[in-house]
C-alpha cells in the first residue's frame, strides 16, 4: 500500500521523519505560547510514546487547543522546543503534516460534495494519486460505517455520521499521529460509543492518538495517559487510574440534606472520611469505604434525604485540580 511518506520522499530532501527521537513521537520542553500579554501555554513539558492515547484535559481557556495547534504546525510557539517524530514542525511543517491526521473541534467538511468525494478531494491535497485514493476511500468508508452513504451529500448526514466522516478523512494519508480536538462534542451516547470503538481500533493498529476532551468518562475510556492543564500549566500527569489514586479516594459518598441544610450540616460531618466538600446541592465525603462513612453519618443522628456511594472518578480529580467555578 502506498504511504504518504513514500510520496513525500520523491519530492522532499527530508524523506521521512527521523527516528532520532527514539521511542517518543512527540517531545515538548518548556513549550510556551503568548498572545500579547496573555500566556495561553505556560512552559509545559511532556513526551508521548508511539502508539499511546494521550489526553489533554482542562477547562475552557486552559491552553489545550493552542497546544494542539502548535503540534499541528499551524501556530508558532513563543519559546521552548517541540519535536514531532524527530522534526521541528516550524522548520519542517510539510514533512510533519504529511504524517498527521487532524480532527478539528468543528466539522469542516465540504457540504456541497458527496461523502466519498470529500475523501478523494482531501487526499489530493497531499498529492496522493487516484489509484491509491479510490480504494483507500472505500476502505475508510467501511471503517467509518458509511459505505451506504458514499453517494449522499454531506448535509444529509447526522451529526454522528459527519463526525465519523471527519475522522475517516483525517486518515486518508495513513497518519502516524491523529490529533482529535473534542472529538465527540455534541454527539448522543450511541454515536459517542461508535466513535470510541473506531478510535480503539486505530490505537490497536499503532496510531498515536492525541486528544482533548471535556468528557471525563471519555478520557478514562480512551486515554492511556493524560495531563490536566489549567491556565496554561500542567497540574498533574499520569494514567486515569493513577490520577484518581493520587488525587482522590477510592469512593465518594454523596449526601443531600436539602439546599437550606447542606451548608449547616457540613460542620457536623467533620472527621468522617478523608476529605469533605460542601456544595450548594449536596455534600461530598471522600473516603476509602463509602458505606462505612455512611454508617458514621447515621450514627451521628443525621438523616440525609438521599445518599449515594460511588466510585471516585476522573471528574473528582479534575474538579479538585481546576476548581468548580465556571470558566468562560
Amino acid at each position: 500500500m502506498v504511504r504518504v511518506s513514500e510520496l513525500v520522499s520523491k519530492e522532499s530532501p527530508v524523506s521521512s521523519p527521523s527516528d532520532a527521537a527514539g521511542q517518543y513521537v512527540i517531545t515538548a520542553e518548556n513549550l510556551t505560547k503568548r498572545y500579547g500579554d496573555v500566556t495561553a501555554v505556560d512552559g509545559i513539558s511532556f513526551r508521548v510514546p508511539a502508539g499511546e492515547a494521550f489526553g489533554l484535559l482542562g477547562p475552557n481557556g486552559a491552553g489545550k487547543s493552542t497546544t494542539m495547534k502548535m503540534i499541528g504546525g499551524v501556530s508558532q510557539r513563543t519559546s521552548g522546543s517541540l519535536s514531532i517524530m524527530g522534526l521541528d514542525p516550524e522548520q519542517h511543517g510539510p514533512e510533519v503534516r504529511a504524517h498527521l491526521g487532524v480532527v478539528p473541534q468543528q466539522d469542516n467538511l465540504d457540504e456541497e460534495l458527496k461523502v466519498r468525494d470529500n475523501l478523494l478531494v482531501y487526499g489530493r491535497y497531499f498529492g496522493l494519486p487516484m489509484s491509491y485514493l479510490k480504494p483507500k476511500a472505500d476502505e475508510l468508508l467501511e471503517f467509518a460505517q458509511l459505505t451506504d452513504k458514499a453517494k449522499s451529500k454531506v448535509d444529509a448526514l447526522s451529526g454522528g455520521m459527519k463526525r465519523r466522516l471527519t475522522i475517516a478523512r483525517s486518515l486518508i494519508n495513513e497518519p502516524r499521529i491523529l490529533l482529535l480536538d473534542e472529538p465527540t462534542t455534541g454527539l448522543d451516547p450511541q454515536a459517542r460509543h461508535i466513535l470510541w470503538d473506531r478510535l480503539f481500533r486505530l490505537k490497536e493498529q499503532g496510531v498515536t492518538l492525541i486528544l482533548t476532551t471535556h468528557y471525563m468518562d471519555e478520557a478514562e475510556q480512551l486515554c492511556d495517559r493524560l495531563i490536566v492543564v489549567d491556565k496554561g500549566k500542567i497540574m498533574a500527569e499520569g494514567s486515569p487510574a493513577s490520577l484518581i489514586r493520587d488525587y482522590s479516594t477510592r469512593e465518594v459518598l454523596e449526601l443531600r440534606f436539602g439546599s437550606e441544610r447542606n451548608a449547616s450540616v457540613g460542620a457536623e460531618l467533620e472527621g468522617i472520611g478523608e476529605r469533605l466538600e460542601t456544595l450548594p446541592d449536596r455534600v461530598l465525603i471522600y473516603a476509602h469505604d463509602g458505606e462505612a462513612a455512611l454508617e458514621q453519618v447515621t450514627a451521628r443522628g443525621l438523616r440525609p434525604l438521599t445518599s449515594l456511594v460511588r466510585r471516585s472518578s476522573l471528574e473528582d480529580v479534575f474538579l479538585r485540580l481546576t476548581g468548580r467555578s465556571l470558566v468562560d
